[in-house]
């Protein structure tokens, strides 16, 4: 029998694996947890006594003014598109790396995405002989594998000692675009491995004694077309967290380490008190939703995200099994801290704006993934385009919660039905006019529509979904930059709204073109041209599908010459009337994979509009007039959707014709229903189409099906398989090549 092992065996042994650890992955266990941590020691001993809270406010209000400062200088430095747009932010967090507070105008969940590093240094780099955690460092991260949204982000996170100890962590978020992917601009389609992906850094110490490590700034410089952008942006983001911790030690030096601590603590604290308390007065029960993208970026496909929440005393669980499965060579695929991180900014932003944006509020909640789905992706899954998942992440709790929050007597902000939810913008790369190498995106995605509220229409172009505060860029200031020519920009898109008593804002077009560049191409990262992005709320209208509009082969630019005045720059009068002589029209998809482009060639999409609220019949017919008035609608919509009879010349309503018209169509609605039962027999079908290429769970959400190989595939829901797609390319080929072979085999 062997002996047993005694305690210095078992040291020796320990640490010898702790040594010898070949590769440190990212921890499940942080990946996993969103809750805050257990009070520290001195934590507890501070809060066991009386607290004053005229202390607590005091400090919060000299951290919130140096979050303000940092995230402006941010703001006024940076170099990236996305920093001059306000995709940025600045962050402070526990000594144990729970988020506490963000810039007053910052995106909440770049933020939160730094919860989860910040965990991974304290457990694994802080007692490691070789690295260790000293006042005067700075680390650097992007790897949504280790927390975060994807790639494009770059994050500089920095520990503050006073008297010797860690009394919290700041960091600084910027969405940088370019970082040496497998496509210009961070964001590639095309990627079909996380290898794909360019730079993928797990959070490592970049700066020592408050200063850059130049041999790690010239590797990172290396690995990306931009060197420029990789370095400036790092200057930034290191002198933001110096200035926001000048403003720390101030605040100590001035109240001490334990004021500090207590209102970090008690900033957590009580947030997950009053979430508790809200969730109590919701009725206990279940509420479902489901969305779509169409498009894995490569192909089409229905990609389904299947959420149930429950209530149950003061905890919400979210149930996401029954959704897609992973898909092993699409880079579409996101993991389950990249998806809390994009709910809880939909929460915050739509259900409970009022509260401090810090992860507390989701310590009350609870989460259920099926291994290996497309939003628990593995570690392997490429992740470069999460964002087609996580857009629908931050607007599919508008509808589950709206019908919990309907019936409370107070609610803390109005019913939104959900917003435009797709990053409808071009991203670009190439040459520039000043012949340096860029790829980035435009700063068309921050403008879309709002969905209907319950007592407004939703406002046209208004934000992004993660971060109200985020706003346009300047068209003059980029085309002193890049070669690119915006010749229709910030047009509403006319008749493209959610409908209902309460109709969505409006998205804008977009026409894009370049010149002076031999070397510039175009690429997207959308869906929404099949299935409508953003749902609607309480009978309203889903936002509309959108193509992507292409007219190849001529250079605008020689037509204005000839014809200044002969082309409108529309997009549907564009596509439909066909100015411009010689050129190629054609409408896709809107997930584009990186090409190339001519001078003069025009691409067109169209920002879209959020989901409509309530039923059309009921929108008041003067609202409708006022639309028209302002050239958001057609007469063709005014009349055949909203039902309304009036003078087109004058736009004068008749009352009682229109009421009539619109009692007719109640009436129409009652003759073509059919009960329930009926309904579901004639509509459910045991199984998705075979023509449908359908991923997700049908029916039940433990059975769900997959596309392996080009074949479907049904798998139990505990039982994920990641799911191999065929090459495009490889599938047109082989249809090439049978057409021809049918050709050859007919008899001449």
């Amino acid at each position: 029998m062997n002996a047993p092992v005694t305690p210095e065996q078992q040291a020796l042994l320990d640490r010898f694996v702790r040594d010898n650890k070949m590769f440190y992955a990212p921890d499940p266990a942080i990946m996993s947890n969103h809750k805050i941590e257990p009070r520290s020691e001195i934590e507890e001993k501070l809060l066991s006594g009386p607290v004053d809270p005229h202390k607590v406010n005091e400090v919060r209000g000299l951290v919130l003014a140096a979050l303000d400062e940092s995230h402006t200088m941010i703001e006024q430095m940076g170099a990236a598109p996305g920093a001059k747009w306000g995709d940025m932010t600045t962050a402070v967090f526990t000594a144990s790396g729970d988020l506490t507070m963000i810039a007053p105008h910052g995106v909440g969940g770049f933020a939160a995405a730094v919860f989860y590093p910040i965990k991974f240094i304290n457990k694994y780099w802080r007692n490691e002989p070789t690295v260790g955690v000293r006042d005067g460092d700075a680390f650097i991260h992007n790897d949504a594998r280790y927390g975060g949204i994807h790639n494009t982000d770059q994050s500089t996170m920095m520990p503050i000692f006073w008297k010797g100890e860690l009394v919290c962590w700041i960091s600084a978020t910027i969405h940088e675009g370019e970082n040496g992917s497998t496509e210009p601009g961070g964001m590639p389609a095309a990627a079909e491995s996380k290898y794909d992906e360019g730079l993928k850094m797990p959070p490592f110490r970049v700066v020592e004694n408050f200063e850059l490590k130049r041999d790690l700034v010239t590797f990172l410089q290396n690995s990306v077309r931009d060197p420029k952008l990789q370095l400036e942006d790092m200057k930034v983001r290191l002198h933001s967290c110096m200035r926001l911790r000048e403003r720390i030690i101030s605040l100590l030096e001035e109240h001490g380490e334990e004021a500090l601590i207590v209102m970090l603590r008690k900033q957590l604290e009580d947030v997950v008190a009053e979430v508790r308390r809200r969730i109590t007065e919701l009725p206990d029960g279940i509420t479902r939703m489901v969305s779509f993208a169409d498009s894995t970026l490569r192909e089409a496909a229905l990609v389904k995200m299947n959420m149930a929440l429950t209530v149950k005393g003061d905890t919400i669980t979210v149930d996401m099994r029954g959704s897609s499965p992973e898909l092993i060579n699409r880079s579409i695929n996101t993991n389950q801290a990249s998806f809390k991180t994009m709910l809880y900014s939909s929460y915050m932003q739509n259900i409970w704006p009022d509260l401090p944006f810090t992860m507390a509020v989701f310590t009350p909640f609870d989460f259920i993934f099926d291994e290996k789905s497309l939003l628990n992706g593995s570690f392997d899954t490429p992740q470069a385009m999460s964002l087609i998942p996580l857009f629908k992440t931050m607007t599919i709790a508008c509808i589950p919660m709206a019908k919990l929050i309907y019936g409370l007597p107070h609610r803390h902000t109005a019913i939104v039905a959900p917003q435009y939810d797709q990053p409808a913008t071009l991203i670009y790369g190439g040459l520039t006019q000043h012949g340096e190498a860029v790829g980035n995106f435009c700063a068309d995605i921050n403008g879309m529509g709002q969905g209907g509220r319950s007592h407004l229409d939703g406002e046209h172009s208004v934000s992004p979904p993660f971060a109200a505060h985020c706003d346009l860029g300047e068209i003059e200031l980029m085309e002193e930059d890049l070669p690119i020519v915006r010749l229709g920009a910030f047009t509403l898109s006319k008749d493209r709204a959610g409908f209902g008593k309460q109709r969505s804002g409006l998205g804008y077009e977009q026409i894009h073109t370049f010149r002076n560049s031999g070397l510039w191409g175009f690429m997207t990262g959308c869906s929404g041209s099949l299935y409508p992005s953003a749902m609607p709320l309480f009978g309203g209208y889903a936002s509309p599908t959108y193509p992507l509009c292409k007219i190849k082969g001529v250079n605008v630019f020689d037509q204005l010459d000839r014809d200044p005045d002969g082309v409108e720059f529309d997009i549907v009068d564009l596509m439909n009337r066909q100015p411009i002589e010689g050129a190629t029209y054609s409408t896709h998809p809107m997930g584009m994979t990186f090409e190339l482009a001519d001078p003069g060639e025009l691409y067109m999409m169209c920002q879209g509009a959020g989901g409509g609220y309530g039923d059309v019949l009921q929108r008041d017919p003067e609202r409708v007039m006022k639309d028209l008035d302002e050239d958001l609608i057609s007469h063709a919509t005014a009349r055949d959707i909203y039902k309304v009879v009036y003078d087109e010349q004058n736009l004068i309503v008749d009352v009682a014709a229109t009421a009539a018209l619109r009692d007719s169509e109640r009436n129409s609605r009652i003759a073509r229903g059919v009960p329930y039962d009926e309904f579901v027999k004639t509509w459910t079908t045991p199984e998705p189409p075979q023509n449908l290429p359908f991923m997700g769970c049908w029916g039940e959400q433990d059975v769900v099906y997959g596309i392996n190989v080009g074949k479907r595939v049904q798998m139990k829901g505990t039982a994920l398989q990641s799911q191999f797609m065929l090459n495009p390319k490889d599938v047109e080929i082989a249809s090439l090549k049978a057409e021809l072979a049918a050709l050859r085999a007919v008899p001449r």
